[in-house]
C-alpha cells in the first residue's frame, strides 16, 4: 500500500503551460518498507479525489506507479 508523502505544485518554467492542458502535481509515494515512487497527477483530480500529504493512494491507481 502506498501512502502520500509529499505534493509539490508543477513549475513549468518560462515556456508555461500548454493551452488547455490542467495543471499537474508531482507526488511522491512511500511504502511500509520506505520505497518511494513518483507519479504526476492533474491538481484538480487530486482536489476533487480529497487526497492531501499522510493519505493512502487509492488501490486502483498503484498500476500507474509500477
Amino acid at each position: 500500500m502506498w501512502k502520500i508523502k509529499h505534493i509539490f505544485d508543477g513549475e513549468y518554467g518560462c515556456e508555461g503551460r500548454l493551452p488547455g492542458q490542467l495543471p499537474q502535481v508531482s507526488v511522491t509515494l512511500t511504502d511500509e518498507k520506505g520505497n518511494e515512487r513518483y507519479v504526476s497527477a492533474e491538481d484538480a483530480w487530486l482536489t476533487e479525489q480529497g487526497l492531501e500529504v499522510g493519505d493512502h493512494w487509492p488501490c486502483e491507481l498503484e498500476k500507474r506507479i509500477n
